[in-house]
């Protein structure tokens, strides 16, 4: 899988593609400069269970980690990631 943000400095989306198939989308918002919300993580119908959800929410992740922002997850199904995984808990915000 690899993503492609699309950010315009005030909201953005990372598009999931699995070769040249779009398979998912995670939705974000700033607030502030330092710290985003996750708003919505979507995987494609017929994709589910590959693991691209939990991809998504480590794409965020590391993007937070490289320009030093917080995360926000409202998006239930990122913040059921993140309360299962310790190792996100840098970034929580």
């Amino acid at each position: 899988m690899h993503t492609i943000l699309h950010d315009d400095g005030k909201k953005g989306r990372w598009l999931a593609y699995e070769g040249e198939q779009e398979v998912g989308l995670m939705d974000f918002v700033y607030a502030g400069t330092d710290k985003f919300i996750i708003e919505h993580t979507e995987v494609y119908e017929g994709n589910e269970g590959k693991g691209y959800g939990k991809a998504l929410v480590q794409t965020a992740v590391d993007f937070a980690r490289a320009k030093g922002l917080k995360i926000m997850p409202l998006c239930p199904y990122a913040k059921a990631v993140f309360d299962k995984t310790p190792a996100y808990a840098d970034v929580l915000w």
